[in-house]
């Protein structure tokens, strides 16, 4: 094997689809600190500056997904993926990987796509027990595909399809002996309970509204709240800031501090922040986001639910049942321990590593 192996990965649109490909980038480099990465994205989308942030090169592609109405997106279509093809071309030809790694999102399927024309191995890591339209199509070419769910047969060739779980970043590991300086980080008071807010990397409208309506009467239940609001959300809910007791945020840095800080977690069920709730074990309330394919969120949730992992309540559910379901976690401390040792026994702390172990083989074949 050599010393200098080189690899693209592809993945982007939100966090869910960037972080398990940073975290498998990181993974791949402490392995083989002399490869070469180089990453693949949409030019105008959160990867052009999260990946650089990480430390990795990063190429941009003209191209966006179908919209689900009649828009000028739509027309552009056909034109955005011949040029993302053609643009995939040249960057292959160029860097001339050894195995090419797809995270999800469209920019993803115009690389991968290419490679596998061009007998590049490919790796996909598919984060959600739906998998979305671009892994499904890619599916039949690639050499590997490692997935977070089980009964995806269905999906993907099961010659070439392998349990790994979600790649999470290796701070999260040991969040429970950060929680003092967690809490010194953010300024919490070490007296209350922290409730930590989450709706993906940018923001959840309908979480955010119910934050707001119930911010008092949250506050009454002598908690404190962190609330990560989102970018598209920050300017309509920064003035919460001058509550005393809530802290809201458009995006959280370090993760791990809020993780460890967080005593509740009141989060959408996206596949990393399944993931990541898992492996860190605290009590959480997943809402689902009803507006993705397939409903794959509930799914997601669902799959924690069945185990006695997590509570679920869906969004047309929230006006009637969430006080009564919050007031009950929050008082009982026996509820909150068992979800806490529930959901942490469905973790795959490992996923990374196997993820990588798979694609090192590649290399060597």
């Amino acid at each position: 094997m050599k010393e200098n192996p080189k690899f693209i990965i592809s993945g982007g649109g939100t966090g869910g689809h960037i972080y398990p490909a940073i975290a498998i980038a990181n993974e791949l480099k402490s392995r083989f600190p002399k490869a070469e990465i180089l990453f693949v994205g949409a030019s105008d989308k959160m990867e052009m500056q999260k990946v650089p942030q990480a430390g990795y090169p990063i190429k941009g592609l003209w191209i966006a997904g179908i919209q689900r109405k009649l828009t000028l997106q739509n027309a552009l279509f056909p034109l955005k993926l011949a040029s993302s093809l053609l643009t995939s071309f040249g960057i292959l030809k160029s860097f001339k990987p050894d195995v090419v790694i797809g995270t999800g999102g469209f920019a993803s399927g115009a690389v991968l796509k290419v490679a596998s024309m061009l007998g590049i191995p490919t790796v996909i890591q598919e984060q959600n027990s739906f998998p979305g339209i671009t892994n499904k199509l890619l599916a039949k070419k690639a050499n590997k595909i490692c997935v977070a769910y089980e009964n995806l047969e269905r999906f993907f060739p099961k010659e070439n399809m392998i349990i790994t779980g979600n790649p999470v970043r290796q701070d999260l590991l040991s969040v429970n002996d950060k929680r003092s300086e967690a809490l010194d980080y953010f300024k919490l008071d070490t007296s209350k309970q922290t409730l930590l807010v989450l709706g993906g990397s940018l923001g959840a409208k309908r979480i955010n509204q119910l934050i707001a309506k119930e911010i008092d009467w949250l506050l009454g239940q002598n908690i404190q709240i962190l609330w990560q609001c989102g970018k598209l959300y920050f300017e309509e809910y920064k003035h919460f800031n001058n509550k005393e007791g809530v802290q809201v945020l458009d995006f959280v840095e370090r993760m791990d501090f809020a993780y460890a800080a967080a005593d509740i977690v009141i989060s959408r069920s996206g596949a990393s922040s399944v993931s990541e709730l898992a492996i860190v074990g605290k009590p959480v309330i997943f809402i689902p986001s009803p507006n993705v394919a397939e409903d794959h969120q509930t799914k997601n949730a669902q799959a924690i639910v069945n185990k006695q992992g997590a509570v679920l309540l869906k969004e047309k559910e929230l006006d009637e049942q969430f006080e009564g379901v919050f007031q009950n976690l929050l008082n009982d401390k026996q509820q909150q321990q068992s979800l806490s040792e529930n959901i942490k026994a469905l973790a795959l702390p490992n996923a990374t590593k196997q993820i990588v172990d798979e694609i090192i083989k590649l290399v060597k074949s």
